[in-house]
């Protein structure tokens, strides 16, 4: 809105953003990582396809360090969760425990 204020109204930058309660900074702010994410989530998309059973860990090692995408665990891992591709994480099955045996009482004196 305050960019259409300076552009049909021919008023400045600093008394528009004054007006519309933002400050100058925000007025001027363009995002730049739209392209790297839409690669980022291709990338995460077809080593997911290819590997199914990978989790984030993996796929991140591997854009690091195989790939040499030098791109930041957080950003990966934000793109990972909003493609859905997290893995469920299985419960671990519970090992069956045998009732305890009841302590033998000694039979004779000086029996351990």
């Amino acid at each position: 809105m305050a960019q259409q204020a300076v552009a049909q109204h021919a008023i400045s930058i600093r008394l528009a953003c004054k007006a519309f309660g933002i400050s100058e900074t925000c007025y001027r702010y363009q995002a730049k990582l739209s392209d790297d994410n839409a690669l980022i989530a291709e990338q995460l998309i077809e080593l997911t396809e290819e590997n199914s059973d990978w989790g984030f860990g993996l796929c991140f090692s591997y854009l690091r360090h195989v790939e040499s995408c030098c791109w930041n665990h957080k950003r990966v891992y934000r793109i990972y969760c909003e493609l859905a591709l997290n893995l469920r994480i299985k419960p671990r099955r519970r090992l069956k425990r045998h009732a305890p045996e009841p302590l033998k009482e000694p039979i004779r004196e000086n029996q351990v």
